[in-house]
């Protein structure tokens, strides 16, 4: 990897920041794209840039996604090698009220993303999705291979869009490209709307967590370190069009173009109680529960088939949720002085 040019968009952002630390720790120069929204707090992003700016390898540019232009110029001009494409508007519960946001930030903005990587003829083009775009899907683990047309939030068509997006663009263009779906991360710098985030904070508060469906949803926990682990492995497994048109058993590889989906996830399904009794017995605080009823566009349980990532890289994200949980209150408690 040393020397290597890659274009992340997303730096400043939770996933982004830990993907450029571990690119740079690895001796790959990193240009950042970041257009510092106040969807949550800016100086938590400003400073993750800050540290990221320690490194003599790591250079930014402050833009929207939907500002063709200014994202163009910084294309044209650092020239990637490979380019990993985080930048999205996040946040499920937040389609329901800015839709507008989802189209320009995450259709609009990974069409420009994707333009610039086909004129720039870059070796990869790597995208985030999510497990979102299972939507209705009752079969678990989630499968790669399995149909997903039945998202039930503007953020999962949105990402859904994007996939068959890279696809029409992978065949039309030969271009290599990777969507990996996220199954709830969590980590160090997390993201203030996140469960684990707003768990801890309430609880040091002593302000209550809301709960909903009681606790009773299961989510396949996927701690920050091992996501981009795997991205970065992910990096190397390089899509080829199949010449004979024939894929592989158990690959999600298009028949038609150098395109593949990818789980990455720790393929455990955890209870949200248990979750939430683990955060107790690291803080030593028992939470005030609020139960709730299952949010719109919620889903109860999602679940991670990851056999393709380890067939392609040899890699099983595996840190269990507990230290995971640890590591971050210990991030929490120091970053925030509480």
């Amino acid at each position: 990897m040393n020397n290597r040019r890659i274009l992340v968009t997303g730096t400043a952002g939770f996933i982004g920041f830990h993907l450029a630390k571990l690119l740079l720790s690895e001796g790959c120069r990193v240009q950042g794209y970041d257009g510092m929204t106040d969807y949550y707090d800016v100086s938590l992003k400003r400073r993750r840039h800050e540290i990221l700016l320690e490194h003599q390898n790591f250079s930014t540019t402050e833009g929207m996604l939907e500002d063709q232009a200014t994202f163009d110029e910084l294309a044209d001009q650092f020239q990637p090698d490979v380019i990993v494409h985080l930048a999205a508007q996040a946040g499920v519960r937040y389609s329901f009220e800015n839709p507008r946001a989802y189209i320009n930030s995450n259709v609009i903005g990974t069409f420009n993303v994707m333009e610039a990587a086909r004129r720039l003829g870059v070796q990869h083009l790597l995208i985030a999705s999510t497990s979102s775009v299972y939507g209705a899907n009752t079969e678990m683990p989630f499968s790669e291979m399995e149909k997903a047309d039945t998202q039930l939030t503007m953020y999962a068509a949105t990402k859904k869009a994007n996939e068959s997006m890279a696809h029409s663009y992978a065949h039309l263009y030969d271009l290599p490209t990777t969507m990996f779906r996220f199954f709830s991360v969590y980590g160090t710098w997390g993201r203030p709307d996140l469960a684990l985030y707003k768990f801890v904070d309430a609880m040091l508060d002593g302000r209550p967590i809301d709960i909903y469906n009681h606790g009773e949803m299961y989510r396949d926990f996927t701690y920050v370190d091992d996501l981009v682990r795997a991205i970065r492995l992910l990096v190397d497994a390089v899509p080829v069009r199949p010449s004979t048109g024939i894929v592989p058993d158990g690959d999600s590889l298009s028949p038609v173009a150098p395109f593949r989906i990818v789980n990455i996830g720790n393929s455990e399904k955890i209870r949200l109680l248990d979750f939430i009794d683990a955060i107790e017995e690291c803080l030593g605080i028992k939470a005030i529960r609020n139960g709730m009823e299952m949010q719109t566009g919620d889903v109860p349980a999602t679940w991670a088939d990851t056999q393709l990532l380890r067939t392609l890289t040899g890699y099983q994200p595996q840190t269990d949720f507990k230290d995971g949980i640890a590591r971050f209150v210990d991030w929490f408690r120091d970053y925030y002085g509480k």
